[in-house]
């Protein structure tokens, strides 16, 4: 250990509601599978070169200026946590405020860095010891589904609207890029840079006069807005009864329901026949097992000649693989019964469930790092207008620890998102920038 001029003092415990989060304000006690995690936390400080600071001005080991740094408040806390249930316990030792980072970015991705390196070899045998299965009544079946969009997409408008821009698209934004090829991204350029990805891909499914469009998960309706004004008829599919109202009421303002409507229905239920399917990040909350479903729908509301255009988050396949039944903090908080899928997993679902391919792919990883920076600066910052609806402090470092985890995925490279080109196999064609 070496010690620190100036010793800071113990933080304050949350006062945590044992009703509303209860596995958060439960400490548990596994002094064993807490000594495993110290030292598994030294191991990783020193191989990721972190910054470990104790209470009392001490650190776990010495670290280079400017190091990735975690402040452990509750060290007894945290270790019993993360022992007893890894990653879930790491996030929910978070949201206890039991640690802290001045730089949250900066530590998860040092952290989310080659991520199959932090625990030895050796010792993989030990998430046995904590990792659990998704539970059923989280499967995205029909009869799950509408609850599990409802834990995270009705949490309210008015919270989404604090952090969102004036289009409320919550998925990534396409921004103009430097010389070098990097996104150029403000929040003054964000709203432009959603129209920018949402006529990315529209382009891609040929919307244009006459085009009868379906689209599962409606958003706020802002793609539903931008077809119809392109002269397309839309119908938009959502399980969000806030997101609903919502896109209802911005389409009648816009002066376009006579071209886009929005129906309170699930993806299975879709009926008609449709020249362009298109879906922005909703194939994440399918679920693996409901891939056998998803993509056979898509093929059968699809018009002879017509192209599906899905904008997705992916992950390289082996990871996929790895997580497909996990569960993990993400997925307790929030987003029940999804899983990001791979290119080559959409690939081969389609291939193996219907005559649509993948003919063209781009990625936009980057670019999704950067809306989220400004979505998390921006959540941060309304943090007394996020309480004032009631939100208490334990959703509010959930929901940062969200998105600065999020942020550092997309960072490091073990998260992308593409937009990806559907069509089928009579017609199928190489176009974009192929990379699956």
């Amino acid at each position: 250990m070496t010690t620190q001029a100036a010793p800071a003092a113990p933080a304050a415990r949350l006062d945590v509601d044992p009703d509303r989060w209860p596995d958060v304000a439960r400490v548990p006690h596994a002094p064993l599978r807490a000594a495993v995690a110290g030292r598994l936390l030294r191991r990783v400080a020193t191989r990721r070169g972190l910054r470990v600071e104790l209470p009392g001005g001490r650190t776990l080991r010495p670290a280079p200026p400017g190091a990735p740094t975690m402040r452990l408040n509750h060290p007894r806390a945290f270790l019993n946590r993360v022992g007893e249930s890894g990653l879930i316990g790491f996030g929910e030792a978070y949201q206890a405020g039991d640690w802290d980072s001045p730089d949250l970015v900066a530590l998860l991705t040092a952290l989310a860095t080659a991520p199959e390196t932090l625990v030895p070899t050796g010792a993989q045998w030990l998430r046995r010891l904590y990792v659990q299965r998704p539970p059923d009544d989280e499967l995205s079946t029909s009869a799950n589904a509408q609850r599990n969009i409802h834990r995270h997409y009705d949490l309210s408008n008015e919270l989404f609207s604090l952090f969102l821009d004036d289009t409320m698209t919550y998925s990534s934004a396409v921004f103009p890029t430097d010389p070098a090829g990097a996104p150029v991204a403000t929040w003054s350029a964000l709203p432009a840079a959603q129209h920018r990805k949402i006529d990315h891909l529209l382009d891609l499914a040929r919307v244009g006069p006459g085009t009868r469009l379906l689209e599962i998960g409606t958003g706020w309706g802002e793609l539903a807005i931008r077809a119809a004004s392109r002269g397309a008829t839309a119908v938009s599919l959502t399980l969000s009864e806030e997101q609903l109202a919502l896109a209802r009421r911005r389409i009648a303002d816009a002066g376009l329901e006579h071209r886009a409507e929005v129906r309170l229905c699930d993806y299975r239920a879709a009926d008609g026949e449709y020249d362009a399917v298109v879906s922005v990040e909703m194939i994440e909350a399918v679920g693996r097992p409901f891939w056998p479903e998803y993509f056979p729908t898509l093929d059968r509301v699809l018009a002879p000649g017509g192209r599906v255009a899905l904008q997705a988050i992916t992950m390289p396949h082996d990871r996929m693989l790895a997580s497909s039944r996990t569960y993990t903090w993400i997925l307790k908080y929030i987003f029940p019964g999804g899983l990001i899928p791979s290119v080559q997993a959409i690939a081969q679902s389609a291939h193996r469930h219907t005559a649509l391919r993948v003919t063209g792919a781009r990625a936009w990883g980057p670019h999704y790092a950067e809306t989220l920076r400004l979505w998390r600066e921006r959540f941060t910052a309304q943090e007394r207008d996020v309480a004032a609806l009631g939100f208490d402090q334990v959703f509010r470092r959930m929901w940062e620890l969200y998105l600065a985890y999020s942020e550092a995925g997309f960072r490091t490279g073990y998260l992308d998102v593409r937009q990806i080109l559907l069509t089928r196999e009579e017609s199928a064609r190489r176009t974009l920038h192929p990379d699956g």
